[in-house]
């Protein structure tokens, strides 16, 4: 079996014009991957991850990259960089240019910026049945912390006695940014204040 040619891919910073290309990508990659797994896809529609992307590209607190081949991109990044601890993802691929060491590029490009801005440390959340991609990240360097569960369906119209959920407000900061640290070892300074505003709205 002939071997694929390794395309000329240019990893250039993402725009917000980018959003609609990375959206439909975004959403082709992940209901690929679910469905041959007996998954439901993570978006609904692709009109979901382009209004995400819409908002990541053009947000200061995220660095977001693209992957072209002859001007045609074939898959984005977004680093998350509100935090002490980088977060990453999503990354997709399109479908058809899987296995073409585009996400090892998509991925080192976050991995050096994160570096260069001396970051403490960065973070992922992958799907367990997605092996290659688990293998792109045990490669680069990336260890696995914990598992994580992922419940799916409608929920329960029942209440907890002792517990109310109210919208918060920027009165409840240093409780989130505390229970933050407490939980995960590190603070959402502006993650937090951006709840608010958008449960003010």
């Amino acid at each position: 079996m002939s071997e694929r040619k390794q395309p000329n891919v240019v990893i250039r910073t993402a725009k917000p014009e980018d959003s609609p290309v990375c959206g439909q990508i975004c959403y082709d990659s992940f209901s690929t991957i679910n469905t041959a797994h007996g998954f439901p896809c993570d978006f609904p529609s692709p009109e979901g991850p382009t209004g995400l992307f819409s908002m990541m590209f053009s947000s200061p607190g995220f660095y977001c990259v693209v992957a072209e081949v002859d001007g045609r991109i074939m898959g984005s990044n977004v680093l998350d960089e509100r935090s002490v601890i980088r977060g990453v993802g999503p990354i997709t691929i399109d479908p058809a240019a899987q296995n073409l060491r585009i996400g090892r590029e998509l991925m080192q490009a976050l991995i050096d910026r994160a570096n260069e801005r001396g970051a403490a440390g960065i973070r992922l959340v992958q799907a367990a049945f997605h092996n290659r991609s688990l293998s792109l990240y045990t490669s680069l360097g990336f260890d696995i912390r914990e598992p994580l569960s992922c419940l799916q369906g409608r929920t329960l119209e029942r209440s907890i006695p002792g517990c109310g959920v109210r919208p918060a407000s920027h009165d409840d900061l240093d409780a989130c940014n505390t229970l933050s640290l407490r939980v995960a070892s590190q603070t959402a300074p502006i993650l937090a204040p951006a709840l608010c505003a958008r449960a003010s709205s």
